[in-house]
């Protein structure tokens, strides 16, 4: 089918941006609970982290803790005794435990693992080192891939690092590469506990995995062509082409991560939990990788921590601002939810349209829990409820299952275009940034390489996929 380059932006901005405004007004509808202004919270924390690292570093780096961690329980207050909603925010602090007890284990188990690529920084050298490190994702999850391997790839460049090189090691390995497993991405796992097969993605995403990262394989060939700085070190010495690893034992602890994952009272009935309103909560999983982070950490190779300039500032940056994030989207989650139940008669669901509303929350809210909203509301406009393992086969047998497709490719992809769209996005940005790489701020983030090189590259899965 031909496109005519008069027609696309009609077709794109016209059409499916008429579609796209009547799921950004569930964020804008006054439903019973909650009220208009409680998004507010929200809004500002993502601005504050937006604006006030670059207009006042300094006030944000003193206070950015009690900012996310007021607004966060001020919200939650509201909720519990003003709306009378307890299980909401129990149910959000469960899932932020469950997300930083990971992350907490995946970055500790891979600051003790020192990987020294010594190997000449070449574009081939860096295309091999993203393909591979994007095909790893979808083992040991993007969070895992990312905090063991930015530090080897900032070495390996350590002549001629930019901050494009972390830019793009953020969309491959920190996002695109994970879509093939539901261990690759969060919200592909959250789909996996609600049901969709282990192999699902696998079966029916490789053509889109090709070619995002492909398309961006490409775009990073370009910007790696036009770097030619080096900065004044001497880099004849020999490379060995090797690779050199010390703290091996701590792979043990990153298979611990990824193996206690699966330790859900929703997947297996014989593991303990805590039944609430509904919800089944695991409280062995997080005990698990909580303790093991810290034998991770206490029986760590000293040299490897030392190589590695190991320090816990960016976990610790990343456990304060998702604590006020997963609380202030509660009522922005919850008016989407509630506004699409009460119009899923006049809400016409198309591939184009929930892939591009999916990016669209995905970018500035958390990807797992936009993709589990969007995910219900395709359910719900089929008359399946995600609450039933059952109804989700039910979808999958006889329902538009390219739906399923475009909320999957809409929340991992586009959960690149921003650093709070995914959680390895912060993490690398700051382990860079600790590495004295002077990384571009959120805003300029966005400006120089999400809508210049991202966006084009999801508009072209779009004219494929889901047009």
């Amino acid at each position: 089918m031909e496109i005519g380059l008069q027609s696309l932006p009609t077709n794109l901005f016209r059409v499916q941006g008429r579609k796209i405004l009547i799921l950004a007004r569930m964020f804008l509808t006054l439903i019973a609970a909650p009220p208009y202004w409680l998004i507010a919270p929200f809004v500002f924390l993502l601005l504050g982290i937006a604006v006030f690292p670059v207009l006042a570093p300094h006030f944000w780096h003193k206070f950015y803790k009690v900012i996310s961690v007021g607004l966060g329980l001020f919200v939650a207050i509201w909720y519990a005794f003003v709306l009378g909603n307890m299980p909401m925010p129990i149910a959000s602090l469960a899932e932020y435990g469950s997300f930083i007890s990971l992350l907490t284990l995946l970055y500790v188990a891979s600051g003790g693992i020192y990987i020294f690529v010594d190997v000449e920084s070449k574009a081939i050298s860096n295309v091999i080192f993203l393909i591979l490190a994007a095909i790893l994702t979808n083992f040991i999850g993007t969070t895992g891939a990312s905090v063991l391997l930015i530090r080897p790839y900032i070495r390996m460049n350590r002549y001629r690092i930019k901050p494009y090189h972390v830019v793009f090691f953020i969309f491959m390995v920190s996002n695109l590469g994970g879509l093939l497993t539901p261990i690759g991405d969060p919200p592909l796992f959250m789909g996996f506990l609600k049901g969709i097969p282990f192999s699902w993605t696998l079966v029916n995403l490789i053509p889109e995995w090709l070619l995002a990262n492909g398309l961006v394989i490409l775009i990073f060939l370009w910007f790696e062509r036009n770097n030619k700085e080096l900065n004044e070190v001497d880099v004849s010495s020999h490379y060995t082409n090797k690779i050199l690893i010390n703290g091996k034992r701590n792979f043990i602890w990153l298979g611990v991560a990824i193996a206690s994952v699966f330790l859900d009272p929703n997947i297996f009935d014989w593991v303990p939990g805590i039944a609430y309103h509904g919800h089944h909560f695991s409280i062995i999983r997080e005990l698990i990788q909580l303790s093991s982070a810290y034998l991770a950490y206490r029986f760590a190779s000293k040299t490897a921590l030392e190589s590695n300039n190991f320090d816990f500032e960016p976990i610790r940056e990343v456990a304060f601002l998702f604590f006020g994030i997963f609380l202030c989207m509660m009522p922005a989650l919850q008016t989407l939810e509630a506004y699409a139940a009460s119009h899923k008669e006049s809400l016409t669901l198309t591939p184009a349209f929930v892939y591009w509303s999916t990016g669209l929350f995905s970018s500035v809210l958390d990807n797992a829990p936009t993709y589990i909203n969007v995910f219900t509301l395709i359910l719900s406009s089929s008359g399946y409820s995600i609450q039933s393992i059952a109804d989700v086969h039910a979808f999958l047998a006889n329902g538009d299952v390219s739906l399923l497709s475009a909320v999957s490719v809409g929340a991992v992809f586009f959960g690149s275009m921003t650093y709070i769209g995914n959680g390895p996005n912060l993490m690398v940005k700051s382990i860079a940034e600790n590495s004295g790489i002077e990384m571009p701020s959120f805003g300029a983030y966005i400006a120089r390489y999400s809508i210049p090189v991202l966006l084009p590259v999801l508009t072209i899965i779009y004219l494929f996929f889901f047009l």
